[in-house]
């Protein structure tokens, strides 16, 4: 259920103080242009899916949950899972957001996670396979915005690379004669293997300044975005921009700059989030330990 954000529209005299502070490298609520909010990371927030996490970026909230199920596998990759990934505006998150089915804004935030988690090959999709060619794990990440203050991207990424670093995998029983699976819910055989981490760091041009994780009310100012993912090896995994207003070279540099210096920041949150799962350190390397 979702529908088109509307950004709130900004009264001139706030919107001449927002640019005027950015013009001294401040930012309304006291922080710097290239400074995130308060961040909180909490895994396995929903008890009833195989992982999940909460989310807060200052006010703005996400909830991801990851289930897992039996299918097919796609013709091209027999001998791998599936990773599908959607989301959803919940209607109370916003004054904007009404019943209805996903828009292309709910589309594209679903899309750009995806490309984020399928590129780097996050998920070890080659791993998921329970019967070859017949049937493997399909892997379902689900997006819950929950209130909408602001950059809604990376805190969706956050929020999905936590939700799948605690994902346990069901145990099955396998009938070799019929080829029937059978999932036991409630017992586990391991962690979702994972090769290893990815954010995403946006950053929005406003007037001609970058900053990062905006408020709804700056990105309500802001003509442009671009969103870098990166990989916990430092390593750019994709870039999409939007918005009409356009980015020169210079920007896009600069933009890339703030990423990769950031990045660390975002992938530390995950890490420690995961510690009481993944380890001391929070690595995907421990993927393939049994839970």
């Amino acid at each position: 259920m979702s529908i088109t954000p509307e950004l709130p529209l900004i009264p001139r005299l706030k919107a001449n103080a927002i640019m005027n502070l950015l013009a001294r490298g401040q930012r309304i609520d006291k922080r710097k242009l290239e400074e995130y909010r308060d961040i909180e990371v909490r895994i396995g927030y929903i008890p009833n899916a195989e992982g999940s996490a909460y989310v807060r970026m200052g006010n703005t909230q996400v909830l991801a949950g990851v289930k897992l199920e039996v299918g097919q596998p796609y013709s091209d990759a027999p001998n791998e899972g599936v990773l599908i990934v959607n989301a959803e505006f919940i209607p109370a998150a916003s004054p904007s957001f009404e019943p209805g089915p996903p828009d292309e804004n709910a589309i594209e935030l679903a899309r750009v996670i995806d490309r984020s988690l399928r590129e780097p090959r996050v998920v070890a999709l080659d791993k998921l396979a329970i019967i070859p060619g017949k049937k493997v794990w399909i892997v379902w990440l689900d997006i819950y915005v929950l209130d909408h203050d602001g950059n809604l991207i990376d805190a969706s990424m956050l929020a999905s690379m936590a939700a799948l670093l605690s994902t346990r995998v069901p145990t099955v029983a396998v009938d070799k004669e019929s080829g029937e699976v059978t999932v036991k819910r409630g017992e586990f055989q391991g962690l979702l293997p994972i090769n290893r981490l990815v954010t995403t760091v946006t950053v929005y041009k406003i007037g001609n300044y970058l900053v990062v994780d905006p408020t709804q009310e700056e990105e309500a100012l802001s003509g442009a975005r671009l969103t870098v993912a990166v990989t916990e090896e430092g390593l750019i995994a994709g870039m999409q921009k939007a918005g009409m207003d356009y980015l020169s070279d210079a920007e896009v540099e600069r933009a890339v700059e703030i990423a990769l210096s950031k990045a660390p920041l975002l992938i530390g949150k995950i890490r420690e989030a995961a510690k009481g799962i993944r380890g001391e350190g929070g690595e995907a390397s421990n993927a393939g330990k049994q839970g």
